[in-house]
């Protein structure tokens, strides 16, 4: 049985509760309106979720389509009106809306719809440097391009979420070490949240890290996925790390870095059907090399 959040149905409960039906005429399907002019009185739940943007795309003349993974309904797609006008009140709204932009959201919520509505929005946190430090940006983009490579569910995950925010918030923050060590870290623990993580530690008995079957183990398997040496002991060092500043002081070569990037690539190609190949990896490689 899947784990149930208390709190999500609390939330939920009581936003139910206290709905109030909005004014209007029920959405023509040949028109987006504005959630203000939609009659939600039977299925209305507004709800506040921080969120992190993953995707956005233009929208008509003047509107987003984005894609969010929320504390709270996990992915969401919402529409986003007026944010492209070119009046003063719409300038800049659109920057909130860039990939990897945490957002302190109130949404519009109905569980039986695929395309939700944002009623207001802000940020949850702004960055000082992951927006325009290059190395810093590079490997912001390739978190998010891995979530979306990765999230193939639409549920709620607050443990995968939080762990999204820290690693966004370290790498704003971080010094050049961590940042360059945050992919590897980040790659190898969003593999325990989606239920693949490595098992085992790298030791004389288990020396071999086998990526199809995701552990350690004594001897190489009689097929070509698996690593050994330095490879698979750095692995289950980065793996058994717990706090974000144990990376600050985590020296790598780029050569190591670049093949544990690739190692890491095989091994969630292994776990998750149709992964795909993530363009921003040779971004990374190049400002990390």
């Amino acid at each position: 049985m899947e784990p149930v959040c208390i709190a999500a149905i609390v939330h939920r409960c009581v936003a139910h509760l206290y709905c109030k039906d909005i004014p209007g005429k029920v959405q023509h399907p040949a028109r987006v309106i504005h959630p203000a002019s939609v009659n939600f009185a039977n299925d209305c739940m507004i709800h506040k979720t921080k969120g992190i943007v993953l995707r956005t795309i233009k929208y008509g003349e003047t509107s987003i389509v984005t894609t969010v993974y929320t504390e709270l309904f996990g992915i969401q797609v919402y529409i986003v009106k007026g944010v492209r006008k070119s009046s003063k009140s719409s300038s800049g709204k659109a920057n909130y809306f860039q990939p990897g932009a945490m957002l302190q959201m109130e949404v519009y919520y109905n569980e039986l719809k695929n395309l939700q509505f944002v009623k207001e929005y802000q940020w949850a946190y702004l960055y000082e440097n992951v927006f325009f430090n290059v190395i810093k940006n590079a490997a912001a983009q390739y978190i998010i391009e891995l979530l979306q490579h990765s999230l193939k569910q639409p549920e709620a995950n607050p443990e995968l979420f939080y762990l999204i925010e820290g690693t966004l918030m370290q790498l704003d923050k971080g010094n050049e070490t961590l940042t360059a060590n945050l992919p590897l870290y980040f790659t190898l623990h969003l593999t325990g949240e989606l239920g693949f993580q490595v098992q085992g530690e790298f030791n004389k008995a288990t020396p071999v890290l086998d990526l199809q079957a995701g552990g350690f183990v004594n001897e190489i398997p009689l097929h070509v996925h698996y690593v050994t040496g330095e490879l698979a002991e750095t692995t289950s060092k980065i793996n058994s790390i717990q706090f974000y500043n144990e990376l600050e002081n985590f020296q790598l070569n780029r050569n190591l870095r670049r093949q544990l990037l690739e190692t890491y690539q095989q091994y969630l190609a292994l776990h998750i059907e149709g992964f795909g190949v993530l363009k921003s990896m040779a971004v990374l490689k190049e400002v990390f090399g």
